[in-house]
């Protein structure tokens, strides 16, 4: 009997100490795991940051189609526009304020109204404000794996809002704004810190102010300019799909012809 007892004792702790060993080993994994999205994050910030500072030095072509769409997704109307865009940022006060310009090209100016209104979609090509600086705090982030776009092998990073929080995204309903809850995935690129494709849509339906659903989808493309040797990835297309009670919209935002402008301002001051 004192064998066994001593075996039993033994084999009690061995397999305390595989317990300890292996849960040892998980923490260790959870930890490097954490290390590296907390690298990536601070890359992809990085990168966001001056992304936003270029962003608002470039104008571009936009073309946009609005649809409405049946409840089997056919279009019933739809509606093509262009513009001329770009991006107005201001850091007054210390708040972070982005203004869409939209001006309507001489040649395209005949282009025939809308019959009936359409889903006007504003700022879904700027997104990646996600993983800007001043809007990180507002959510939590986490790693999904790897997946291979147009033969690069990007990390996929998970976005979460935190209710209560600024929000970078909101639904204007009859002059009043909603902060919108959005959850999501980002492509980034490990190395660079460069957002590839980022997916998003409300985690939660407002039926108080009449959203069923929202989902929005972000794929940005290089972009070269003739004063610079570096190469960009500037948004390329945003799709917005809308379903209310009533109604489904999806419009979707072409971005091409890229062109970057540099104000120069002088202040001169009289003298008598």
């Amino acid at each position: 009997m004192k064998k066994k007892s001593k075996l039993a004792r033994f084999v009690k702790t061995l397999c305390l100490s595989i317990g300890v060993t292996c849960l040892c080993a998980v923490l260790s994994e959870a930890s490097a795991a954490d290390g590296q999205l907390d690298i990536l994050m601070e890359r992809t910030s990085k990168q966001v940051s001056s992304f936003l500072d270029l962003f608002s030095e470039t104008n571009c072509l936009e073309r946009v189609v609005q649809e409405r769409l049946s409840d089997s997704g056919k279009v019933i109307e739809k509606e093509v526009s262009t513009f001329d865009y770009l991006v107005i940022l201001s850091t007054e006060g210390g708040e972070l304020n982005l203004a869409e310009s939209r001006i309507v090209p001489e040649d395209a100016k005949q282009q025939k109204k809308p019959r009936s209104p359409l889903l006007i979609s504003n700022g879904f090509s700027m997104l990646f404000l996600v993983f800007h600086p001043y809007y990180l705090d507002s959510f939590q982030f986490s790693r999904e794996g790897e997946e291979a776009i147009d033969g690069r092998m990007l990390t996929k990073i998970h976005f979460q809002h935190i209710p209560g929080m600024r929000s970078p995204a909101a639904l204007a309903v009859r002059g009043r704004e909603y902060p919108l809850d959005l959850a999501g995935t980002a492509w980034v690129d490990p190395t660079t810190g460069v957002i590839a494709k980022l997916t998003a849509d409300l985690g939660v339906g407002m039926d108080d102010v009449g959203l069923r659903s929202l989902r929005a989808e972000v794929r940005f493309a290089a972009v070269t300019f003739h004063d610079s040797p570096k190469t960009f990835w500037l948004p390329a297309e945003a799709t917005v799909e809308v379903a209310t009670r009533h109604q489904h919209w999806r419009n979707t935002h072409e971005f091409s012809g890229y062109r970057r402008f540099s104000v120069d301002t002088k202040q001169q001051v009289a003298t008598k």
